[in-house]
């Protein structure tokens, strides 16, 4: 099978999943970093209309790039996009305490920030929804070498859909530039995974997908905790939510 044919196999075997979780789940959402597998995700729900919701976490500290194209989306496609930001109580907390740059200093502390800025947002994000949708893929790190096509997230209580997990990078870049779809420039400047500014650096050629994220640690640590979460941070920063 040539690529372009297994290409088209794939995708249709992808939109075949998201009719699947549409129809069997209430109110579906696919959560968006912008990233390129979220933009391939993207495509297909506008494509053929189908009714699941948008979101993104703006953490405060996206890169300049990736606002952009949070625009360029909307306009692209004619969808809303729902955004949903850190709790500023916990944030300034943080902050104060810590400083702006804490992450850099540790694990724990860089996981600390995760949860505040994107775990305690994403379980606002997921409220009301019956199924939550992802752009990882196996391919991507040492973390993700397993993910499945569909898993129960015990979590949140919802059953969570990675369409994309067994494709390879060259999938993901044919479905995008077969189909025009817009993307994130950074990607063009060898930033293969973009997350917060702060923590998201080029990659040298031959290094893994997601060495330009958190660059300073260990590869089996590199999760922000939205798919791997740190359960005893997590539960501290909800508890701060809504506090004076």
């Amino acid at each position: 099978m040539n690529a372009a044919m297994n290409l088209e196999r794939q995708s249709e075997e992808a939109l075949a999943l998201l009719h699947r979780v549409a129809s069997r789940h209430a109110s579906p959402a696919l959560a968006s970093s912008f990233g390129a597998e979220d933009m391939v995700l993207t495509d297909l729900i506008a494509r053929h209309a189908l009714p699941i919701r948008i979101f993104t976490l703006d953490t405060g500290r996206l890169p300049p790039e990736t606002y952009t194209l949070i625009d360029r989306v909307r306009e692209h496609y004619q969808l809303p996009i729902d955004v949903f930001f850190p709790d500023h109580h916990a944030l300034e907390s943080f902050v104060r305490e810590h400083g702006a740059n804490a992450f850099y200093r540790s694990v724990e502390l860089r996981q600390h920030c995760c949860a505040i800025r994107k775990t305690a947002p994403l379980v606002r994000a997921l409220s009301g929804s019956g199924a939550w949708i992802t752009g990882q893929r196996r391919a991507q790190s040492t973390t993700r070498t397993d993910v499945p096509v569909e898993e129960f997230d015990q979590s949140h209580g919802l059953w969570k859909f990675n369409p994309l997990a067994d494709w390879v990078d060259a999938d993901v870049w044919q479905y995008l530039r077969g189909h025009g779809v817009p993307y994130n420039p950074l990607h063009d400047r060898g930033y293969p995974s973009i997350g917060c500014a702060p923590c998201t650096r080029a990659i040298e050629p031959g290094e893994d997908i997601r060495a330009g994220r958190w660059w300073w640690e260990q590869p089996e640590h590199k999760e922000c905790g939205i798919h791997r979460r740190p359960l005893g941070i997590a539960v501290r920063v909800e508890t701060t939510i809504g506090e004076p």
